[in-house]
């Protein structure tokens, strides 16, 4: 590994910061470190300097291969770089394998280092009345929680089990002969330990949680929904996903979708509702109610001697959608009229006399007498358009079949061979 061996040096010094014998046991190890650590913790009134020399001796000592390397050549060994690493681990992070995070208040722990969780999505259906009323929805989930029992280390003694495969990295490297002297190195995830860097022995395993770290609880959510609320807005409750070991846990997001609604159309803060009149209604006035999305009832009534047009629109104030937390104040109430006229008929003199009466002139110049005997009859006939245009279009795609066919070439026919 090196070009030459490297000088012997002191290697007594961390069994002395632990109190321990060279030939402790790794029982020994912990038992000493962590009486020692909680001692000299600094959030204890204990000596910060001690407290980093009892962390740099229990990381080396802990771990065979630098236990065996310091044994022989001591601790400067370490630093010129055998054993992959100096030493350097922040010490509170050492504590915190033994007592879980923050134990005296997390002095310099390293619980801002933590990753971020996962946001957890769900969709809500809402009716428009939930979105016009408010109201709330009580929902059952099921998430992980870190293991109450072990605190979401996975072992009976709160301490990890470091890949023999991996050496704790997560990773593993192979190397593989691609040609003549050319060689390639790849990394992929460790597959004993998935990546993690660590593997819990069996029998040192959580009996609550298998080693797994977490289990499931079921939670009930309230979800309230606001009125004035609109379509696709998100309610979010802060740190209920799952939870994970060194995670912060994502947030649980429910995005409102409104279900179509027969008769009410929101646009914003308007409501829009369709309503048809007879000619009679929107000629001489008309008079009806509608249910709102509260159940009230509302009177709507046009204005003496008012006529609607056809496709025209009508509007109610203070009758529409809440403003999201300001529900006291409300949008408009659309009405869109449509006129539907008489089925077709025919009406007597006397009744077209009555009503050229009431209603205006008739527009253009009328023919007169002399002007109408130069002129050809023609008769007017009931017709369905769409029907129409839909034989048609039948009509000419039958037709153009028919010319495909046409200018196929025709096979010369063979007689057949009489004996």
């Amino acid at each position: 590994m090196f070009g030459r061996a490297p000088k012997r040096s002191d290697n007594s010094k961390y069994y002395e910061v632990l109190g321990v014998s060279k030939s402790a046991s790794q029982d020994e190890l912990k038992k000493a470190y962590r009486k020692a650590a909680i001692k000299n913790h600094p959030d204890k009134g204990g000596d910060p300097e001690k407290f980093k020399e009892l962390a740099q001796a229990y990381e080396v000592l802990s771990d065979p291969e630098k236990r065996e390397i310091y044994d022989q050549y001591g601790e400067d060994a370490l630093k010129e770089g055998m054993g992959g690493g100096d030493a350097s681990h922040n010490p509170f992070d050492i504590f915190e394998q033994f007592f879980g995070g923050g134990a005296f208040g997390g002095g310099g722990s390293s619980r801002g280092r933590k990753k971020q969780g996962e946001d957890v999505i769900h969709s809500q259906k809402v009716s428009l009345e939930d979105l016009y009323n408010g109201t709330s929805k009580k929902l059952s989930l099921t998430r992980n929680v870190l293991c109450s029992k072990c605190r979401g280390k996975g072992s009976k003694s709160g301490l990890p089990g470091r890949c023999y495969v991996c050496r704790g990295s997560g990773m593993k490297t192979s190397i593989r002969q691609i040609g003549p002297g050319m060689i390639q190195q790849m990394q992929h995830v460790c597959p004993e330990c998935s990546g993690t860097g660590e593997v819990i022995n069996e029998r040192d395993r959580c009996p609550q949680c298998k080693g797994s770290k977490v289990t499931q609880e079921k939670k009930v959510l309230e979800v309230h929904v606001e009125k004035g609320m609109q379509n696709g807005q998100r309610i979010v409750f802060k740190g209920e996903a799952d939870e994970a070991p060194d995670t912060v846990a994502g947030d649980i997001v429910f995005v409102l979708h409104q279900k179509e609604h027969p008769k009410f159309k929101r646009k914003f803060d308007d409501l829009y509702v369709e309503h048809t009149l007879s000619l009679t209604e929107a000629l001489c006035g008309f008079r009806f109610t509608l249910t709102h999305l509260d159940g009230r009832q509302l009177l709507i009534k046009s204005n003496p001697g008012e006529i609607i047009k056809p496709d025209q629109y009508k509007a109610i104030n203070d009758e529409g959608m809440p403003h999201h937390q300001r529900p006291f104040m409300k949008g408009r109430l659309v009405i869109h009229f449509n006129v539907e006229f008489p089925d077709a008929g025919v009406l007597s003199p006397d009744k077209c006399w009555a009503l050229e009466e009431i209603l205006p002139p008739r527009a253009g110049k009328k023919p007169s007498d002399m002007e109408v005997d130069e002129c050809e009859e023609t008769t007017l006939h009931d017709v369905n358009i769409e029907e129409e245009m839909r034989r048609k279009e039948q009509q000419r795609q039958h037709e153009a079949y028919d010319d495909d066919d046409e200018d196929e070439p025709t096979m010369p026919r063979v007689g057949c061979n009489q004996q």
